[in-house]
């Protein structure tokens, strides 16, 4: 499938490194199921965990250009253009080149196998001579795992591999000698010429020993790695509008998946900052329910089915196994913390704290409920049976529902501040009410009036509490005058899409709306930069309550804010730099929520 290259508002052919940074509009990403690599515009690598998104990253120059490790690749001309695009229907990533003498590509690749991810981490980066003569530097400089251990080479028999506490680094190259290196440092330059290609694989264990490929078997695994990607790609199923960015956003959400378990990761990343001051700096390697709940959606919609059947599967066996009131997040593996520890490294631009761990996995949000509710009914509806321990499951949680919704909480924002926030009341009322319909579809037991009751009454108390009638809008909560995107959502989910919702989507185009993009709720504009899935929220909004028009522009502006490869991080500034981690799941669902909604919304007008 074809898909458009993008003009940015950061994104030169010549990006200079300031302080050893570049702007996080610049990355692309490359994944293999377990982790996920961050390519800058100008070859380096700066992120990559192994072996998995949540391991210590061995290359981690985004948040320490110092000692964080990269792996450089570009050529030695400073004046040289770049282009670079995914290979349609990959996360292979391909740069062109082009400087007064010749024309090189860069095919970067998170090897996979014959039968899906390799046991080790694997990158390759093929570089293939285009047109005349260009010369190339290369250098792959393991770091120091945030501050925690020193790299260190180790001679054996086999060859030179680099030791990072538990991480094993190796390199393989074909047509990159003579290597130089430096201690724990490789680096060298060389020449391509017209129908050259060489090879450098980048080869990486943790605790175990580490496979060293052939240059040449690796170079197939290149050549493999973008045929399993097209492979998936044929059986994603979307033709409706902004196919483009639906596939691409889909692709993106495929990298975020983590094979082993089924659980989805929010992001690749930590610490990647909300706003310039480094006040709002998390960790995002972990699964949020709520986003998985979204992608489970999106997923089934395209006809996908072994990760919405892994995905369904593991969040309910979680549930069951920590056997405990509804949770906001867990860790890849399925395991529960709220450790965080800082750690001693500058942050992007200086911008810290640098974080592992994320403390508001104890939070009380009640919009959960909601979430794990949408994914079974939504799992049940594309034709799937439940079994009876997740239907036994499902009954204990929508019981607690109705005796918990009537408690203060942290909202869908993890706010310290607990509050009788009224999206939250609404997800309540979206899990009793899918709790209804699974019940009826004879997939649960469970005393059907009482959800009813609870429903009802859900619905009085947001028509009473949550509704401002001197400002016209619904409220964030009782007593506050402040406007909440986060409402927007239940345009989505049903609860509301007449004279109420249609006045609250008005208020908040007018105070929370900068151009194409949304803050999350009153007041952010002094802490941090306007939250894109909240502008994907408004178009679907406005679809549900029949503005198609304004839903149609507003999405084509919201699209064209992504970088040059189709990527989004959490949240874009005013100025057109994107902030937070990244690829942001929720911002790709959100986009793909917004296309479905204004197809099936015209659909249902039609």
């Amino acid at each position: 499938m074809p898909e458009r290259t993008r003009d940015t508002p950061d994104a030169t052919d010549n990006e200079e490194r300031t302080d050893g940074y570049v702007p996080l509009r610049s990355y692309a990403a490359i994944g293999d199921g377990r982790t996920v690599a961050l390519i800058a515009r100008d070859g380096r690598i700066d992120w990559l965990p192994i072996p998995a998104m949540d391991s210590p990253p061995v290359f981690a120059s985004i948040v320490d250009a110092e000692h964080g490790g990269h792996v450089a690749l570009r050529p030695v001309d400073d004046t040289a253009s770049v282009t670079r695009r995914y290979l349609p229907g990959t996360n292979v990533l391909e740069t062109t080149w082009t400087t007064r003498d010749g024309t090189a590509t860069v095919t970067d690749a998170m090897v996979t196998g014959v039968a899906g991810r390799l046991p080790w981490a694997e990158i390759g980066r093929c570089v293939q001579g285009v047109a005349g003569s260009v010369e190339m530097e290369w250098a792959v400089v393991p770091g120091t795992l945030l501050n925690q251990a020193e790299p260190r080479r180790l001679d054996t028999a086999n060859g030179t591999v680099v030791g990072v506490d538990g991480v094993t680094i190796a390199i393989v190259e074909q047509g990159f000698e003579p290597v130089h290196d430096d201690g724990p440092r490789f680096s060298g330059r060389f020449h391509t010429s017209e129908g050259s290609k060489s090879i450098l694989a980048v080869v990486g264990t943790y605790d175990e020993p580490v496979f060293l490929p052939e240059a040449e078997r690796s170079l197939e695994g290149v050549d493999r790695t973008i045929a399993n990607w097209s492979a998936w790609s044929e059986e994603f199923d979307y033709d409706g509008p902004w196919a483009d960015a639906v596939h691409r956003s889909a692709l993106a959400l495929k990298l975020l998946i983590y094979s082993p378990t089924g659980a989805i990761a929010a992001a690749p990343t930590t610490s990647l900052p909300e706003d310039r001051t480094g006040d709002k700096n998390w960790d995002y390697r972990f699964a949020w329910v709520r986003d998985l709940a979204y992608t489970v959606h999106a997923l089934t919609r395209f006809g996908l089915r072994e990760e919405t059947h892994a995905a369904v599967s593991w969040v309910m066996r979680t549930i069951a196994e920590h056997d405990e009131t509804m949770p906001i997040f867990y860790g890849l593996d399925g395991s529960k913390t709220d450790e965080v520890e800082e750690r001693d490294v500058p942050g992007w631009n200086g911008i810290g704290p640098v974080t592992v761990g994320n403390r508001a996995g104890n939070q009380l949000q009640l919009g959960v409920w909601g979430d794990v509710f949408a994914i079974l009914q939504q799992y049940v509806r594309a034709g799937n049976v439940l079994d009876r321990k997740t239907a036994s499951v499902l009954q204990d949680l929508a019981d607690d529902a109705c005796h918990r919704w009537v408690e203060p909480d942290s909202g869908m924002w993890e706010l310290e501040d607990t509050q009788h926030y009224v999206t939250s009341k609404i997800g309540a009322w979206q899990a009793l009410d899918a709790a209804v319909d699974l019940h009826d579809a004879g997939m649960i037991d469970g005393p059907r009036d009482k959800w009813i009751e609870n429903r009802e009454l859900i619905e009085s108390w947001v028509a009473e509490h949550g509704w401002d009638e001197e400002r016209g809008h619904y409220v964030m909560y009782p007593g506050s005058d402040a406007l909440d995107t986060s409402i927007l959502i239940h345009a989505m989910s049903g609860f509301d899409r007449g004279p109420r919702m249609q006045a609250t989507v008005r208020a908040i185009e007018e105070q929370l709306q900068r151009g194409p993009l949304v803050y999350r709720y009153s007041g952010m504009e002094d802490e941090e930069s306007p939250f894109v899935a909240c502008s994907f929220w408004l178009v679907a909004a406005l679809a549900c309550t029949g503005r198609f028009d304004d839903a149609r522009a507003l999405m084509e502006d919201v699209v064209d804010q992504a970088n040059d490869v189709g990527l989004f991080s959490e949240m874009i500034s005013e100025d057109g730099a994107f902030m937070g981690n990244l690829p942001q799941g929720l911002s790709h669902l959100a986009l793909i929520q917004a296309a479905l909604t204004i197809e099936e919304m015209a659909a249902e007008q039609a």
